[in-house]
């Protein structure tokens, strides 16, 4: 998985696989030991399990930084290198 972001121990990572059952823009979040998996552009969570406080500091992030985490999708989609993204500070 490509790492995009960093924050508040929050890692945030981009993959697309063709052959994958997700066929809508996500990212996967890693906090402590748990992973979960959010829709972008609208920050939906779609699985796994993050504390709340987390959660809204990574729906805010991924508000700020839509259109970003969407043209890193479109990269990923076509197999090139994707940009990070600025952390939440």
């Amino acid at each position: 998985m490509n790492v995009i972001s960093m924050f508040h121990g929050i890692i945030v990572s981009m993959v697309y696989s063709p052959e994958g059952e997700l066929k809508v823009p996500h990212l996967y979040v890693l906090f402590q030991d748990t992973q979960s998996i959010f829709t972008i552009p609208d920050g939906i969570l779609l699985s796994g399990d993050i504390p709340l406080g987390k959660r809204k500091l990574l729906e805010a992030w991924i508000e700020l930084h839509k259109d970003e985490l969407i043209a890193n999708w479109q990269l990923a989609v076509i197999g090139n290198k994707l940009y990070q993204v600025d952390p939440l500070k």
